[in-house]
């Protein structure tokens, strides 16, 4: 199965690898070591190789004054250099690394030489990671600009989305080298592992990504035609030369520029049960308090605090709305995102409802905010999450649910993958037949809870339907425990124990959460647990972004200059504004 798309995520072609070594603020620290053959210190390579992709990583180790080791690393083709590692032991043979930053660590093998053979762990996963001694090169130096130096836009349709790509090729005297740029996604300087050029053919690898470009220079150097692949998949793609750098930005008139008509905070607080430190940003309007206040919840997938996707930030806008209206307004980055310290990658809905619960927490001791007008916005998978703290928290005074569900997540992705598909052009009976697999496959990763016994069964299953080089990430994604959470989890039970007001509003277009499927079902819950106080809206023409939309398919989301319909900004601001 491919997985079609996320409850608030759409379907994209990833252009981040499986494990990701970010460039993250830490500290460095060490523990004493004991002293092997040979020094360790000094520059090692190695090579990660998560399915389908490699990482080339530099590690550099020195040695104090006081015997104690420090060092760095570099993930050289993500562009990330000087990861702080935060303890560094060696003791025989043995060598311990800690990289808090990104919650990986490295246990290995010193053969009191010039190799290093051990495992890399991050984020619930191994990889194998040997070392070589000696340094990676990472700098060029410039040289006399190539005939096609400089930035090359192209537009890549991936599924039901629209991502525009960037490379910058740049001449240096080790030969061309290029970056690229995933303007739509957010990810920049992505270095290439190796660009060839052969005339009018150029050939640009990312091994990081498993994916590369071919394409041909046309005569007056002003496009190149050819082929992105990734992870087994080819699409077209004709990258043109930029002549303007205002090309590669994309309009987006309701973002608010400073300086902004009320006060911003940069803010952290405690998750306490977790264990973890949130950041975020908190807007206080003019005037005197204590105002009505909220804390706003992103969907799935790792957001910041603006819920930052496809060049919009949909929490920036509508925080900047509720705060003009008066609005004390609470918005932070998910959980090992950003800021954030945590581990996003094996939490699950419950355990995000419960950094829900410290932002209310954290309102609370804000004497801006009305301790009895506390609220709670949540967007998609926050629109499930929101309930969640509601039905057991009873200093959360309203709720609103922004295109959350109100059915069990096996039976809103088969929708979802079936509307999304016939969105795309896919024939009714052809949809229906991607639907009834979809919903079979789910049934298994739902039912068996045997990880080993499911990895064959998803195996057999997708054999000859999957790219053998997607198969073993897209088992991972759809056995995480995220994944296994939401398909089984059903938000009605919740519901039903929400006793304090709701508004609950879907898009008309909303194809992700469809609100045919969904607002009914949440009406009948709320009906069921005898909460008198609450109002359910289909907003017409608006899709899962609450965008004013034509078919509501995700391709239109990077495409629509709108990043939040004034209908639906103006319906939640009186809404909370009444309570």
């Amino acid at each position: 199965m491919k997985r079609r798309i996320e409850l608030l995520r759409p379907a994209v072609t990833s252009l981040s690898t499986l494990v990701i070594i970010a460039g993250l603020c830490g500290h460095t620290g060490a523990a004493l070591p004991q002293q092997a053959a040979k020094g360790i210190e000094g520059d090692w390579q190695g090579t990660l190789k998560p399915p389908g992709a490699e990482l080339r990583i530099a590690l550099h180790i020195t040695k104090g004054a006081d015997g104690n080791y420090k060092a760095t690393m570099d993930s050289i083709d993500q562009g990330a250099k000087g990861i702080p590692v935060t303890s560094v032991s060696l003791k025989g043979a043995e060598l311990k690394l800690a990289v808090d930053s990104i919650q990986g660590s490295y246990e290995g093998k010193y053969d009191g030489d010039n190799a290093l053979a051990g495992t890399w762990w991050q984020s619930g996963q191994s990889l194998p990671l040997d070392f070589k001694r000696g340094a990676v090169k990472t700098q060029h130096q410039p040289a006399k600009p190539s005939d096609i130096d400089g930035a090359w836009l192209g537009t890549l349709e991936a599924q039901a989305i629209k991502l525009r790509i960037v490379f910058h090729f740049t001449n240096t005297e080790d030969g061309l080298t290029a970056t690229m740029d995933s303007l739509d996604q957010g990810a920049t300087g992505i270095p290439a592992t190796a660009v060839k050029r052969d005339g009018a053919s150029v050939k640009i690898e990312m091994k990081q990504i498993g994916g590369g470009f071919e394409g041909a220079i046309n005569k007056d150097l002003t496009a190149i035609e050819g082929t992105w692949s990734q992870l087994g998949s080819t699409s077209p793609l004709v990258l043109k030369r930029v002549k303007d750098a205002a090309e590669l930005e994309r309009r987006r008139p309701q973002n608010p520029t400073k300086p902004y008509p009320y006060r911003e905070e940069q803010v952290t607080f405690e998750n306490k049960a977790a264990g973890i430190t949130l950041a975020g940003t908190l807007t206080i309007p003019q005037g005197k308090g204590p105002f009505p206040a909220v804390a706003l919840i992103v969907g799935s997938g790792p957001h910041d605090r603006d819920e930052s996707l496809l060049g919009h930030k949909p929490f920036l806008v509508l925080s900047d709305y509720l705060t003009r209206k008066g609005i004390v307004v609470l918005r932070y980055d998910k959980r090992g995102v950003a800021k954030s310290g945590g581990n996003s990658a094996t939490a699950t809905t419950a355990d995000f409802a419960t950094d829900a619960e410290a932002a209310v927490e954290y309102l609370k001791s804000r004497a801006e905010a009305d301790a009895h007008k506390i609220g709670l916005v949540g967007h998609s998978e926050g629109g499930v999450i929101a309930p969640m703290v509601a039905a057991r928290n009873p200093d959360v005074a309203f709720i609103v649910m922004m295109a959350g569900s109100g059915v069990r997540g096996d039976e809103l992705l088969a929708e979802q993958g079936l509307l999304i598909s016939e969105a795309m052009g896919v024939s009714p009976e052809k949809a229906k037949e991607g639907a009834a697999e979809q919903r079979e496959i789910l049934a298994m990763v739902r039912q068996e809870k045997d990880d080993k016994e499911l990895d064959r069964m998803l195996r057999a299953k997708l054999a000859n339907k999957v790219p053998e080089a997607q198969l073993g990430a897209q088992i991972h994604e759809i056995t995480s425990p995220w994944f296994r959470y939401f398909l089984s989890y059903g938000p009605a039970p919740t519901l039903e124990k929400v006793k304090c007001p709701v508004l609950a509003i879907n898009g008309e277009k909303d194809l992700q959460v469809p609100p045919k499927q969904n607002l009914p079902a949440i009406r009948k819950a709320l009906e069921a647990g005898g909460n008198k106080n609450f109002e359910i809206d289909e907003l017409p023409g608006l899709n899962h972004l609450f965008q004013t939309a034509k078919t509501g398919a995700p391709s239109e989301y990077a495409d629509i200059e709108e990043t939040m319909s004034p209908v639906a900004l103006e319906k939640i601001a009186n809404w909370i504004l009444k309570q």
